[in-house]
C-alpha cells in the first residue's frame, strides 16, 4: 500500500477484512464544531474515529501529546487494528490531521498505513456513500508496538537544536502565527518563532483541488525552506499535529524523513526561559 492512496481505490478496498480505515479529523481551537458531531454527520462507510485527544498522554496539560506504547496499542487494538492491517487515515478537513494519524501509526512501528487523499471532503465531492451516526465498536484485537523514538523530539532536544543549530527547525503555521503578526488560536499564547526556524505553512503541501502536490513540486517548496536532504530536520506547529502534515509532505517528496517536535509552539511559547522571535 502506497502512503497516498486515492478515493477510487479506497472505495475499492473498502469491507475487506485486513483494512482499517479511520477519521482523524481536529478542530482547531475556537473553532466551530467539533470532530464527534462532524464524525457523526458523515464519515466514510465501517470507518472508525481515531481520537487523538484521547490516544494522547493524559499526564501533561499540554494538548494530544503522544501516549505511551502500551496506552497506543491498547486503544488502536480497541480500534480493530493489528499489526497485520492495512490502516488508511482520513479527516473531515481533507489534509489538515490525518498524517497525524499516519505518523503515529509509523512512530509505533507500524508501516502499513497511509492517507486518503483529499480527505472526506474529496470522497463526498465525488458522490460517493457516507454513513451517518455513531458506530459500534469493534472486535478488540492485539496491537503490539515497536516505538522508534528517532522520530519524535521534546523541548530539550529542541533548545539543544537552538543553540547549535544541528538541525533545520521547520514549522508549519500560517505566516502570520509564524511571523507574530497574527494571534495564536490558544488565548494567552504569544505568537512568533523559535531562532532559527523557516516556515512552511501546512496549507501548502496541498493544492487548490485539496489533493497532494507531486513529489517535485513538494520539493522544491521544501528546497526554498532550507530542507534540500543535507541536514536533519524537525518539524513543528502548534501542537504538533500539521506538523505531521509537514513530515508526511517530505516523505511524499523522497526527502529523509524529519523528527516531529510534539509539543511545538504551544510548549515552547509557554515555557519562561525559551526565546520567542517576530519577523521585524
Amino acid at each position: 500500500m502506497e502512503m497516498l492512496v486515492s478515493t477510487e481505490w479506497l472505495a475499492g478496498e473498502l469491507g475487506k477484512p485486513d483494512l482499517v480505515v479511520l477519521d482523524c479529523s481536529t478542530f482547531l481551537p475556537g473553532e466551530p464544531g467539533n470532530k464527534h458531531d462532524a464524525f457523526r454527520t458523515a464519515h466514510i462507510p465501517g470507518s472508525r474515529l481515531f481520537d487523538i485527544d484521547k490516544i494522547a498522554d493524559d499526564e501533561t496539560d499540554l494538548p494530544h501529546m503522544v501516549p505511551t506504547p502500551a496506552k497506543f496499542a491498547r486503544m488502536v487494538g480497541a480500534l480493530g487494528v493489528s499489526n497485520d492491517s492495512r490502516v488508511v487515515f482520513y479527516d473531515q478537513h481533507g489534509l489538515r490531521s490525518s498524517p497525524r494519524g499516519w505518523w503515529m501509526m509509523r512512530l509505533f512501528g507500524h508501516d502499513n498505513v497511509a492517507v486518503l487523499d483529499g480527505g472526506l471532503p474529496a470522497w463526498k465531492k465525488e458522490g460517493r456513500a457516507v454513513e451517518t451516526g455513531d458506530v459500534p465498536a469493534p472486535a478488540a484485537v492485539t496491537f503490539v508496538p515497536d516505538f522508534r523514538a528517532s522520530m519524535l523530539k521534546g523541548i530539550g532536544d529542541i533548545k539543544q537544536i537552538v543553540a547549535d543549530g544541528s538541525a533545520l527547525i521547520i514549522d508549519a503555521r500560517a505566516k502570520g502565527r509564524f511571523d507574530g503578526t497574527a494571534p495564536e488560536p490558544r488565548a494567552g499564547l504569544p505568537s512568533g518563532h523559535m531562532p532559527g526556524a523557516a516556515n512552511v505553512p501546512s496549507s501548502e503541501i496541498a493544492g487548490a483541488d485539496g489533493k497532494t502536490k507531486d513529489p517535485s513540486t513538494l520539493r522544491a517548496l521544501f528546497a526554498a525552506a532550507g530542507a534540500t536532504g543535507g541536514k536533519p530536520v524537525v518539524t513543528s506547529c502548534g501542537s504538533g499535529v500539521t506538523a505531521c502534515v509537514l513530515a508526511f509532505g517530505m516523505v511524499r517528496a523522497g526527502l529523509p524523513e524529519p523528527a516531529v517536535y510534539d509539543g511545538s509552539w504551544t510548549e515552547w511559547a509557554s515555557r519562561p526561559e525559551t526565546t520567542k522571535e517576530k519577523t521585524a
